[in-house]
């Protein structure tokens, strides 16, 4: 499944211009998500699967129908689209972002888990000789501007608008970030999730450039933790948890030992500074 929508700016919203998709969207995971985007209120403009272009998607209530094409280049060209929303095999994901990259589409998210790192090496090889394209993952649960627009896999219930930057590499502590914000009054501005694999396309610091570049983020919350799968994988000291909150805490950063404590210790740092 391939979405392609949207347009990213430069503080990696998603949410100021045209918010177009495309995917491979027959597939099932892309059809739901796809519908649950449009339900958000995302302006999903079509899908895309080589074997099913020239289709008609609908959605499984019949609310929703987009068209299906055969490439994300067919799909530029007839929509105007930004964005890809990447779910396909994992055998097949190195190929669909690397169509995106050919596209000069702005955006792809790639929600896909279990991509060979060989593969994602010449992904990355690849992004780094060109300057139109950013991947946020793959392996993560992927973008959102709270009620506006969302690309990804994360419950839309749990997000509100407000002014905190969420970036994590966890997809599960994104969503508990997310929702001690919301219910401390904070919300959020825009949250990523960038993905647990060794090889991504958007790191901690791309997301904390953009936060501070972004008039509506007067604060940040990346949880500092990568969990699961390749992402558990660490480099000597500098990998480990204690060595991190080391180098947080020496930077200035409120680390907090529970992520129970996020939304409170979020909540408090703003307020010292006067920004609630």
């Amino acid at each position: 499944m391939h979405f392609l929508s949207l347009r990213a700016n430069k503080t990696l919203r998603t949410s100021d211009v045209f918010l177009h998709f495309c995917g491979a969207i027959p597939s099932l995971q892309g059809s739901f998500h796809s519908e649950q985007a449009l339900i958000y209120g995302t302006q999903l403009v079509g899908g895309v699967n080589p074997a099913k272009g020239g289709t008609t998607w609908t959605s499984s209530v019949g609310q929703y129908k987009l068209p299906v094409f055969k490439s994300v280049k067919e799909a530029k060209e007839a929509t105007g689209c930004h964005a890809s929303a990447i779910f396909v095999p994992p055998a097949h994901a190195a190929a669909a972002i690397l169509e995106c990259v050919e596209a000069e589409l702005d955006l792809a998210v790639c929600i896909t888990e279990g991509i060979p790192q060989h593969d994602m090496a010449m992904v990355k090889r690849r992004l780094r000789e060109q300057t139109k394209t950013r991947l946020i993952g793959p392996n993560c649960p992927g973008i959102i501007n709270p009620g506006e627009c969302k690309i990804g896999i994360m419950p839309g219930y749990i997000h509100k608008k407000g002014c905190i930057g969420v970036v994590s590499r966890s997809g599960t502590l994104t969503y508990e970030a997310v929702n001690q914000t919301t219910q401390v009054g904070l919300g959020q501005s825009t949250c990523v999730g960038i993905g647990g694999d060794p090889f991504n396309g958007t790191s901690f610091i791309d997301c904390l450039e953009r936060f501070v570049a972004d008039p509506e983020t007067r604060g940040s919350a990346p949880p500092g933790r990568r969990m699961g799968h390749a992402g558990a994988i660490v480099s000597g000291n500098t990998g480990t948890a204690a060595g991190k909150v080391k180098a947080l805490q020496a930077a200035g950063v409120v680390v907090v030992n529970n992520p129970a404590r996020i939304g409170e210790a979020m909540y408090a740092a703003m307020k010292e500074k006067g920004l609630v």
